[in-house]
């Protein structure tokens, strides 16, 4: 596989997971059954956005990534892809702690709900919790880009680099016996050269 093509596949990659995680994050989690002193009889379905609130702005910053890796020269390429492995497991983490007590992650829903708040009123109404498939799906893809960009570090010095036309060096071939150009010189001075310098 070429350097550009590896390049084209990480990136591409890396936006599909920061999706995934976005969509995650919009679905449903949780389940909250309510005993019945409660008053509450309908169980309460619980959002990724509650449950797992951080999650949309690491997604965000999985995106700001992958448009800071496309303009970035090799060794800023290597410290961004260890900032994207070290931001997937950001991601893993912040939804392990929302596995670890669905009730926690669920109080705010709990507490609109029924108008109360504190944790041991709110743990004690809560008749049990059951879990969608969203949250293992976050995890999963939260694994993949720290993969990704563990794979992104150790790549980032073969991948190709920016065109000539960003670079400020560039070889003058003029004619001695030519009137001079204004709007040349201009130009000159615009890409950061001396227009009086001796012409090669």
């Amino acid at each position: 596989m070429t350097a550009s093509r590896i390049r084209g596949v990480l990136l591409g990659a890396l936006v599909l997971a920061a999706a995934a995680l976005l969509l995650a994050w919009s679905q449903t989690w949780y389940t909250v059954m309510l005993v019945p002193e409660s008053g509450e009889t309908a169980p309460l379905t619980v959002g990724g956005d509650v449950a797992a609130g951080g999650l949309a702005p690491l997604a965000l910053t999985t995106l700001a990534l992958v448009a800071a890796l496309a303009l970035a020269g090799p060794v800023f390429r290597i410290l961004l892809g260890v900032l994207g492995a070290l931001l997937g497991v950001a991601i893993v983490a912040a939804v392990l702690v929302t596995v670890s007590d669905p009730v926690d992650a669920s109080a705010p829903t709990i507490t609109d709900a029924l108008g109360v708040s504190g944790e041991v009123t709110i743990a004690g109404l809560v008749a049990g919790t059951e879990a969608t498939a969203w949250p293992v799906v976050a995890v999963v893809f939260g694994v993949v880009v720290s993969v990704l960009g563990v794979l992104v570090a150790l790549t980032a010095r073969r991948w190709p680099t920016g065109g000539r036309r960003y670079s400020r060096t560039r070889t003058v071939i003029a004619d001695p016996e030519a009137e001079p150009d204004p709007i040349a010189e201009w130009d000159a001075l615009s890409d950061g050269d001396d227009p009086t310098t001796p012409a090669r």
